[in-house]
C-alpha cells in the first residue's frame, strides 16, 4: 500500500457516544488520536453524537409533530448550551470563535427543521434522518477543536461531504460502495497527505440527490469500516469504554473475560445473537480487504483489547455465550400441514407482509408443526395475522404461544466438526435446571442456539460459560 512510511499506519478511529459524552471524555479521545498522529500515522476519526443527544433529537421531533413548540424551544436551548460549554473547555481562544459560530448555525438550522415538522405536523422518514444527523454534526467541531488545541491539524466533515453515497431508504440507508469508494479516495486522500486529520460524522451519508440519509443502528461503526475499506487502511480501531469483546454479558456473568482474537464470522454470529459488540453489517466492508478491526478501551489504552480478523483462535472450541431476551415462541400445528410445502411458505409470507422478523425457526421432522421465535412486542400482531390467514382450519389446526422466552447461543469456529459440544452444552443446561424449548444449528456449525424460558436465562448462561471454561479465558 502506497501510504506506508516506515512503521507508520493508516488508521480509522471511531469514538462512540460514551466517549463523546462531555469535555473530559472528548479530550481523552482526542489525546488518543494525537498520540498516534505524532507518530506520523495517517488517521481518520469517526465520531458519534454526544451521549443521549440522538434520543433528545427524537423527543424534540415528536414534540414538534404534536405541536408542543414550547417544549421544543426549551430543549433546543439546553442542547445549544451543552455544546457551547463543551466548546469553551475544549477549544483554545483562536478556535473557540469559529467553533461557537458553527454550533450556533447548526442550532439555527435544527430550529428551522423542527419548525417545519411543527407546521406540517408530520415527521417523515426523510425529515427524521435530517433531524437525527444534527447529533453527529454538532459533535465533530468539538473533536476538531480538541485536536487543534493539542497541535494536530484537523478538519470536520459530514459523511456526505467525504463521499458516503447511499440509496434513499431513509432511516436505514445502504451505502453504494462502488461510487463511495471513488469519492472517499478523491476527497480524503489529499487531506491525509497534507498531514490533516479528518473528523467525520458517523451514521450519516447522503443519497445521489444530496439529501442526508442515516445508516441505521450501529451506523457509526459502519461509517468507520466503509471509510477504512475505501482508503485501504491498515486497521480500524473502535474505541469503547470496555476492554474489548467479552465471553458473555458481564451483567449476566460476573466472571466474563475479554476475548483476545475473533474471526469476522464469529463476530457476525455474536452480533446476531444479541451480543452488543458490533452491528453485523459493520464487518462486511473490511472483510473482503482483510482489514482487522480492534475493539479497545479508551480508559485502558495499554490493553490490546479484541482483534477481529479473517481467522480466529481455533484452539478454543466455544468463544462466547450470548442471549437475546424479550422473545416469544409461536407454534403452528396440525396434521393438515404434513407434506404440503406451501404451508410453510404461507406462514412466513404472512409474517413478512406484516413486517414481523422471525429470529429463529425449528420444524418437527413429521412436518406437523413449526415453531418460530418473534420479538415479544410483535407477538399480538403475528398471532392475529396467522389466525386470519389460516381461518379455515383445514391446514393449521392450532396456534399456541409461549410469551416469555430467551434465545441462548454458543459461538465459535472451533466447534466445526468437534464432537460432543451439544452434549456438553445441554448437560450444563439440565444441571442448571433449564428446560430447552426449541433448538437450531446453523449449517456453518459456528453456533448452536436454543430457546428457554426467560426466567432461566441468567443461570443457564452462567452454567454454559463455566462448562466450556470461558471463565478461565
Amino acid at each position: 500500500m502506497e501510504h506506508n512510511k516506515g512503521d507508520s499506519m493508516r488508521l480509522v478511529m471511531k469514538y462512540g457516544g460514551p466517549l463523546m459524552d462531555g469535555p473530559e471524555q472528548i479530550d481523552n479521545s482526542a489525546t488518543l488520536v494525537a498520540e498516534r498522529s505524532k507518530k506520523d500515522d495517517e488517521i481518520v476519526v469517526v465520531v458519534s453524537a454526544m451521549s443521549d443527544v440522538t434520543d433528545e433529537l427524537l423527543t424534540m421531533g415528536e414534540s414538534a409533530r404534536l405541536g408542543d413548540m414550547e417544549r421544543v424551544r426549551a430543549n433546543l436551548s439546553k442542547m445549544e448550551k451543552k455544546h457551547l460549554e463543551a466548546a469553551q473547555k475544549l477549544c483554545d481562544e483562536k478556535t473557540l470563535g469559529e467553533t461557537a459560530v458553527k454550533i450556533k448555525k447548526l442550532m439555527e438550522t435544527l430550529d428551522q427543521c423542527l419548525t417545519g415538522i411543527f407546521l406540517l405536523r408530520e415527521l417523515t422518514p426523510r425529515s427524521k434522518d435530517l433531524l437525527l444527523s444534527f447529533g453527529e454534526r454538532l459533535a465533530t467541531p468539538l473533536m476538531r477543536g480538541a485536536l487543534l488545541r493539542k497541535g494536530i491539524k484537523a478538519v470536520d466533515l459530514t459523511g456526505g461531504e467525504v463521499g458516503i453515497i447511499t440509496d434513499s431508504t431513509y432511516g436505514n440507508a445502504k451505502p453504494l460502495l462502488n461510487i463511495t469508494e471513488v469519492m472517499v479516495k478523491d476527497r480524503l486522500l489529499p487531506i491525509l497527505k497534507g498531514g490533516v486529520v479528518p473528523v467525520v460524522t458517523g451514521f450519516i451519508g447522503q443519497d445521489e440527490n444530496g439529501v442526508i440519509t442515516t445508516l441505521g443502528r450501529g451506523g457509526s461503526d459502519y461509517t468507520a469500516t466503509i471509510l477504512a475499506s475505501a482508503l485501504e487502511a491498515d486497521e480500524v480501531w473502535i474505541w469503547k469504554d470496555v476492554d474489548g469483546i467479552m465471553t458473555a454479558d458481564p451483567k449476566m456473568v460476573a466472571s466474563a473475560k475479554t476475548i483476545s482474537i475473533l474471526s469476522y464470522a464469529e463476530v457476525m454470529e455474536m452480533a446476531y445473537f444479541g451480543a452488543k459488540v458490533l452491528h453485523p453489517l459493520t464487518v462486511t466492508p473490511v472483510q473482503e480487504r482483510r482489514i482487522p478491526i480492534r475493539i479497545r478501551s479508551a480508559y485502558n489504552p495499554s490493553n490490546p483489547g479484541t482483534i477481529i480478523k479473517e481467522k480466529g483462535n481455533e484452539d478454543k472450541t466455544v468463544k462466547a455465550v450470548t442471549a437475546i431476551e424479550d422473545l416469544s415462541i409461536i407454534t403452528t400445528g396440525g396434521a393438515g400441514m404434513i407434506g404440503i410445502p406451501s404451508v410453510v411458505a404461507r406462514v412466513f409470507s404472512t409474517l413478512a407482509a406484516n413486517n414481523i422478523n422471525v429470529q429463529m425457526i425449528s420444524q418437527s421432522s413429521s412436518q406437523a408443526n413449526i415453531s418460530m421465535l418473534v420479538r415479544k412486542t410483535d407477538l399480538e400482531r403475528a398471532l392475529k395475522a396467522l389466525k386470519v390467514e389460516f381461518r379455515n382450519g383445514d391446514l393449521v389446526r392450532d396456534i399456541h404461544t409461549i410469551p416469555k422466552v430467551a434465545v441462548v447461543a454458543i459461538v465459535g469456529e472451533g466447534m466445526r466438526g468437534t464432537k460432543g459440544i451439544a452434549a456438553k452444552m445441554f448437560s450444563a443446561v439440565a444441571e442448571a435446571g433449564g428446560n430447552v424449548l426449541t433448538i437450531a444449528q446453523g449449517s456453518s456449525e459456528l453456533n448452536i442456539s436454543f430457546a428457554i424460558l426467560e426466567e432461566d436465562v441468567k443461570k443457564v448462561v452462567e452454567a454454559i460459560h463455566k462448562a466450556f471454561g470461558l471463565d478461565k479465558a
